[in-house]
């Protein structure tokens, strides 16, 4: 009997507290992209310790709006990290046709001129801008699922956009009534 493939797009993978893995202990990732050939997710909990206006400076792009000069920057994973991806809402399709929309609100732009947008202060909507992905081969992220290496939960836009980024790791167990300070550290199967 063939196992049915259950996509985690739009979901949340939380990592469990025995992930000893330097890109991904003590994360929550958002899945943007899972199928039968693998996984893309960005990791949402990770500030590299650069805001915005930093990321703009590097590119010379100006970043005249106060408001979002300090919004932070995310490491999102290991895969490209010279890349940039910015996760945001979006209400309508033919405003971002080189997007990739995740949901019907939101989606993944890898573009610059998003960047120079958010800049500006004419993104007017929620964002997380992220230095690189992360990925997964095909079966790899079930395999690490079975592994118990995640948890996963439905997607939450407050998560995502709202909360503090050192929240959201309890935010998104929370979700499942799990508190990750009751779990075991320690790997294992009964």
């Amino acid at each position: 009997m063939t196992a049915t493939f259950h996509s985690l797009r739009d979901h949340l993978l939380i990592s469990m507290p025995h992930l000893n893995d330097l890109h991904f202990s003590q994360t929550v990732t958002y899945i943007c992209d899972h199928s039968e050939y693998g996984a893309m997710g960005i990791v949402i909990n990770r500030p590299v310790g650069i805001t915005l206006a930093d990321l703009c400076d590097h590119l010379d792009i100006l970043c005249p709006s106060i408001s979002d000069q300090q919004q932070p920057v995310f490491f999102g994973g290991p895969v490209k990290p010279e890349r940039g991806y910015v996760l945001h809402r979006a209400e309508d399709p033919k405003e971002w046709p080189d997007s990739y929309f995740i949901t019907d609100d939101i989606c993944l732009t890898t573009s610059v001129d998003i960047i120079e947008l958010a800049g500006s202060g004419q993104l007017h909507s929620d964002y997380l801008v992220a230095l690189g992905c992360a990925g997964w081969g095909p079966g790899q992220l079930e395999q690490e699922m079975v592994d118990n290496s995640w948890l996963s939960c439905p997607a939450n836009s407050d998560i995502l956009f709202r909360i503090p980024a050192e929240d959201r790791l309890r935010a998104a167990a929370s979700i499942l009534g799990v508190n990750l300070d009751l779990l075991s550290a320690q790997a294992g199967h009964a």
